[in-house]
């Protein structure tokens, strides 16, 4: 190191570690913070810690994960934000579901302020453990406490209640949302979860109730698939003047997509709607599709 000009410091080895640990090379990484330690001119400092926690964290070694975060705070380092939020991560991606709810106790105990991320890991473990009554005091808490609740949070929301058939553990929580006043990505994911569960169930009554409330709101859809997934039901309950007016419906607020119209192109065919099927060709044309 010194032969290339290059003056060792915490820094440097800091850096070095970095590197090691994001290319998942952990011995070398090890050997250099024996070299540190060892050392009088370059010591291991709290970012030495710091790389190791996160190194480990990616890498979803629980166990080094926290063996190196207690090491960092027996050398009389505190800890971080940084450091709870790798070590409440890796517990999630590792599904260590039980030491991730621990360490974010621990963590608001200590009176350090969570991150957005945070509470995104937090919310993902409790879904992934499919525990219904922590997912659901978690989102009350985020949402008494006025934090916004985005996309990502009520996708994974979404998907537990849908996987568990719990459609009206979803209702509710949209007429939380509603209370709270929560807007944006979060509640469109949310009324979008909820027809997509009543499509799947052929429950068109609901269905189409669920599109004018989501309609009313200026809200439309975003996905193809939600729209291919209501279609679907319409044909296999062969409703074809509802899907009609369904269609109508919404073509002033999403543009269908080429894998929508073929869809319907397939669902004429296969029942022998000529008429219907020779519409949507010509809508298909019209559309540059």
């Amino acid at each position: 190191m010194e032969a290339r000009g290059i003056k060792p410091t915490t820094s440097v080895f800091n850096s070095l570690v970095y590197a090691c640990l994001l290319s998942s090379n952990a011995i070398t990484a090890l050997s250099l913070f024996e070299i540190m330690e060892n050392s009088e001119s370059y010591q291991p400092n709290s970012e030495t810690y710091d790389n190791f926690v996160a190194g480990f964290s990616n890498l979803r070694d629980v166990n080094k994960m926290q063996a190196w975060f207690v090491g960092k705070r027996a050398a009389g380092f505190s800890a971080n934000l940084q450091n709870y939020e790798c070590l409440i991560s890796g517990c999630v991606k590792a599904r260590d579901f039980d030491t991730a709810d621990k360490l974010y106790e621990e963590m608001m105990s200590l009176g350090i302020m969570p991150s957005l991320h945070i509470m995104e890991w937090v919310l993902e473990g409790r879904c992934k453990h499919g525990s219904c009554d922590q997912v659901k005091e978690f989102l009350n808490f985020l949402l008494e406490c006025k934090f916004e609740i985005n996309g990502n949070m009520i996708e994974n929301v979404v998907r537990l209640y849908s996987d568990l058939g719990k459609v009206d553990e979803m209702e509710m929580l949209l007429e939380i949302f509603s209370e709270f006043n929560q807007v944006g990505e979060a509640l469109l994911q949310l009324h979008c979860g909820i027809i997509r569960f009543y499509a799947m169930m052929d429950r068109l009554d609901d269905v189409e109730f669920s599109v004018g409330r989501m309609m009313s709101q200026g809200m439309s859809f975003k996905s193809p698939s939600d729209v291919e997934k209501v279609i679907s039901s319409y044909f296999r309950q062969g409703a074809y003047e509802r899907l009609d007016l369904f269609l109508e419906h919404i073509k002033r607020y999403f543009k269908l997509t080429r894998s929508t119209y073929d869809l319907l192109v397939a669902g004429y065919r296969r029942v022998g709607l000529t008429e219907k099927l020779n519409l949507v060709m010509e809508d298909m044309i019209l559309a540059g599709l």
